[in-house]
């Protein structure tokens, strides 16, 4: 049988439940038909105009995104402005438009988890529970440890590579041995006192605030700030994987794809630039 929307709907649902998404949030199926067949799916981390594009390039009538396409209530739909073009493309290509934001933030194997395994910590639980979830595992944030204790340098050097990053951006001081530490994929800056409260030696997460960072520093504990495209971007490998591994137990015969053509928002400016 086809594979329609809300086959791919179903299944994310499994994997990451949407009641996990916290209240303020907008997930599952955000522009679309459900009852529509899939040519194939693309996933990316942020709805953009060139993320539809590359859909359209590719032939995928379907796209999922970590952060949603419709946030908040729209008060117009301004087809001269990006965020009203991307919908007006969508709307005209027949692409479907689907977020999975918070509740693959708080999904067993979600975002956190899933930055966690690949900084190499073992015994994960969240930073904070899923209200009335306290055994499943499910929930904002996580806190891991190394086995035997790694070096600050050997520490820097994996969360690097893990993130892609040249560098990073750390308030307090870092232990020159790490043995805990607590992550919160994307914005978790609020989060920094459970990290501290719990024992970690080292909190990574991404828009530190300004008072958090001045908080680290007279509490001596250490915050790094990854940046939020670099400490979500690995999880939308885990995403594809995971449709694909469902559409092979459904016998889907359709693409599932992860986007090539995203890029971080930031780019590093210093004292090299020249603008020729």
């Amino acid at each position: 049988m086809p594979v329609q929307v809300k086959d791919i709907v179903e299944s994310l649902n499994q994997e990451a439940p949407f009641s996990l998404a916290e209240a303020w949030d907008n997930v599952g199926l955000l522009v679309g038909d459900p009852d529509q067949e899939v040519t194939a799916v693309l996933a990316g981390l942020d709805p953009t105009n060139r993320l539809v594009e590359e859909a359209i390039a590719l032939g995928a009538n379907t796209i999922i995104t970590h952060h949603p396409v419709i946030f908040k209530p729209l008060p117009n739909i301004n087809t001269a402005e990006p965020g009203g073009r991307l919908l007006q493309k969508a709307l005209a290509g027949q692409i479907a438009l689907i977020g999975c934001h918070t509740n693959f933030d708080s999904a067993r194997e979600g975002v956190s988890d899933y930055l966690a395994l690949q900084l190499g910590l073992i015994n994960l639980s969240p930073l904070v529970c899923s209200p009335g979830d306290n055994a499943s595992g499910t929930g904002l944030g996580r806190i891991g440890s190394y086995s035997s204790p790694l070096a600050a340098v050997d520490f820097v050097a994996r969360m690097l590579r893990v993130l892609n990053l040249p560098s990073v951006q750390m308030a307090g001081t870092l232990p020159a041995k790490i043995t805990t530490v607590a992550i919160c994929g994307g914005s978790g800056s609020d989060l920094a006192p459970l990290a501290f409260q719990r024992g970690a030696d080292v909190y990574l997460s991404a828009e530190i605030k300004h008072s958090t960072a001045l908080w680290a520093v007279e509490n001596n504990f250490c915050i790094i700030d990854g940046t939020h495209y670099a400490t979500e971007k690995p999880a939308v490998a885990l995403l594809v994987k995971k449709l694909q591994e469902a559409g092979e137990q459904k016998n889907w015969n359709i693409r599932i794809l992860q986007t090539q053509d995203e890029h971080p928002p930031f780019v590093l400016l210093d004292k090299t630039y020249n603008p020729q």
